[in-house]
């Protein structure tokens, strides 16, 4: 059983700006949920002037509710359902508001939503636009979940998923645990890797990442690859040419095109902008 959330910064361009610029900060859900649920995410900010921040998309579903003004307020309160970003994700904030994020594990909003999740891929839905695919206690939930402190989001949050009702199973479990060895080992490199350490033909496995995922064990290697490939160029200057045949691309000229065709800069631009 998880004590703490992860504390790394994967997928964050420029996280220190963030952190520097809004409060961030994450939460484990109940217990009974840690099967399915990374952790939650809590953003509030006082902003003097706008800020825009990009993302580049873990593979995992999150379910958002945003409140923009006084949290004690009369801004109203939306819920979002944002499937696997294929793109790079950008949003601006301004003046004053929260935001109560559930960031799904890879594989873990499969259970909540009873289909295959690559419904939901490269797309985002209003919460009450898809209420009628939830079950009464889900859809019928009300507002409340960016009010009052962290231990009162939280508590809204898991009576929303437990309202759910997910069940455990076993194929389920397997894909989430098929994913979590892809962002742990990073000697897994291609698809085939992933087949012959677990014994699994490639068509199944492909089959499976699509329906519990929501997309395909290529594009999940290759994204945690590039996640890391961004931490590396946060963190210093690494030798590229190195760090491109550690990840598992077929050259350094290679890594550069796929890091800026997801973040819009090459390695090197990205590494001087933070600087």
């Amino acid at each position: 059983m998880r004590q703490q959330p992860r504390v790394d910064n994967r997928g964050i361009l420029d996280p220190a700006r963030l952190h520097r610029a809004v409060r961030f900060r994450r939460h484990l859900p109940a217990p009974a949920l840690h099967r399915w649920v990374e952790h939650y995410w809590f953003i509030d900010w006082e902003l003097t002037e706008p800020l825009t921040q990009q993302i580049v998309p873990h593979p995992a579903v999150n379910v958002v509710f945003r409140r923009d003004g006084d949290g004690d307020g009369d801004g109203r309160e939306a819920g979002e359902v944002a499937g696997i970003g294929l793109e790079l994700f950008s949003i601006t904030l301004a003046g004053s508001g929260r935001v109560s994020g559930v960031q799904f594990r890879p594989g873990g909003f499969r259970p909540f939503w009873r289909r295959s999740v690559a419904e939901l891929t490269g797309g985002r839905w209003s919460f009450t636009a898809l209420a009628d695919r939830w079950p009464p206690a889900a859809a019928g939930a009300g507002a409340g979940h960016c009010a009052g402190t962290d231990t009162e989001r939280r508590r809204a949050l898991d009576a929303l998923l437990t309202g759910w009702a997910p069940r455990p199973d076993p194929v389920n479990d397997e894909v989430i645990a098929l994913v979590e060895a892809i962002r742990r080992d990073r000697g897994v490199l291609r698809v085939d890797d992933v087949a012959d350490r677990h014994g699994i033909p490639v068509r199944r496995l492909q089959r499976l990442f699509l329906t519990h995922v929501g997309a395909g064990p290529k594009w999940v290697i290759r994204r945690y690859r590039l996640q890391e490939a961004i931490e590396q160029a946060a963190g210093g200057v690494p030798d590229w040419a190195r760090l491109a045949a550690e990840l598992g691309f077929s050259d350094q000229a290679h890594l550069v095109r796929e890091f800026a065709a997801v973040t819009g800069s090459t390695p090197a631009a990205y590494a001087r902008s933070l600087v």
